[in-house]
């Protein structure tokens, strides 16, 4: 197993395990079925895997198992943060039962969240929220199957194939390896799964065995959940204690020599926007700090502004939306607060 994981690796540096320059997405509805037997295309992309060490036979019976799902490709064209202000996403996520259910999941399970603290730097309620966000605390993990999902995505999505195929391949590896039969676990429309709604690839780089009884397990196990995301950020350049995100005020219209909401490191100094007249609304933050500059745009046209800092960004590498960041960071404070209040 282990030789053909490190051939797995070679390949994937060499862009053979997604299939890169190997086959187009067919044409939607092509096949109701993901037999090489039938499509030369994923013949092909077998071979690919095959050459990097997957077994034939089972890969083979695998795909035969994956379904057509139109519904997939309807939902990624469908995303939230593609369509809504921020006011309407927001209140998709920060209501009173979501708040109050985030901190009772952190006492349920306070040993874990604390040892995730000590061992990663990340706090309790960020971590909470990002559950919060992605699957209520477990309870909402996904109801497609993660096999249909990924096939149909990898073969017919119009310009992300290279990047779900690679998906998919992670995530014939991952079931393999855990001894599960990839037809019987469900997920994400995109593929995502468990607690904390990791990719494959991000299931196999940072989910942890953070109760030690043998096995990563993101579908059933909150412990490790709570210790795979407190890992994620840390990978990711989480800064302990570090703020996320500060308030700030400024014009009616956002001033067009700004870049707004940009989903990488902080790029624009206080004094820079200062002077185009965006200013945090606490004090002493220096002058050439650098932060991520939002405009929110909310009911009625009017704009909210807000500073991102490093911790924001990290967020986003979980979710590549600022609006996904803001809803993680303002569901992280209220669940702050309600434990505060309660304790």
């Amino acid at each position: 197993m282990r030789k053909w994981l490190d051939r797995r690796q070679r390949a994937l540096r060499a862009g053979l395990l997604g299939g890169v320059c190997l086959l187009a997405a067919l044409p939607a509805g092509a096949d109701e079925t993901f037999d090489p037997g039938t499509h030369p295309a994923i013949a092909r992309w077998v071979d690919a895997q095959v050459a990097s060490g997957a077994d034939r036979g089972w890969l083979e019976k695998a795909l035969k198992q994956a379904r057509y799902r139109q519904g997939v490709l309807e939902a990624m064209s469908k995303a939230p943060e593609r369509h809504l202000r921020w006011d309407e996403y927001r209140d998709i996520f920060i209501q009173p039962e979501r708040i109050q259910a985030g901190a009772d999941f952190v006492r349920a399970h306070r040993d874990a969240f604390e040892r995730a603290r000590d061992t990663y730097g990340v706090a309790p309620e960020v971590i909470a929220a990002i559950i919060g966000v992605e699957t209520y605390y477990g309870r909402h993990a996904g109801s497609h199957r993660v096999l249909d999902s990924l096939a149909t995505l990898a073969f017919h999505h119009p310009s992300r194939g290279d990047f779900f195929r690679g998906e998919l391949a992670a995530f014939l590896t991952l079931t393999r390896e855990q001894g599960v039969d990839p037809d019987s676990l469900e997920g994400s429309y995109a593929g995502a799964m468990g607690y904390p709604q990791f990719i494959p690839t991000s299931y196999q780089a940072y989910a942890v065995d953070f109760d030690d009884d043998g096995k990563r397990d993101l579908w059933h196990d909150p412990v490790d959940a709570i210790g795979s995301v407190g890992n994620y950020f840390a990978r990711h350049g989480w800064q302990a204690g570090a703020p996320i995100v500060a308030a700030a005020t400024g014009p009616a219209t956002p001033p067009d020599a700004i870049a707004f909401n940009r989903t990488r490191p902080p790029y624009e100094r206080i004094d820079t926007l200062a002077a185009a007249g965006i200013r945090a609304q606490e004090s002493g933050l220096a002058a050439d700090r650098q932060v991520i500059p939002l405009a929110l745009d909310v009911a009625d046209g009017k704009t909210r502004y807000r500073l991102g800092f490093r911790n924001f960004y990290v967020i986003t590498r979980y979710n590549h939306s600022h609006l996904y960041a803001m809803a993680v960071a303002t569901l992280a404070e209220r669940i702050r607060e309600a434990l505060e209040a309660s304790a």
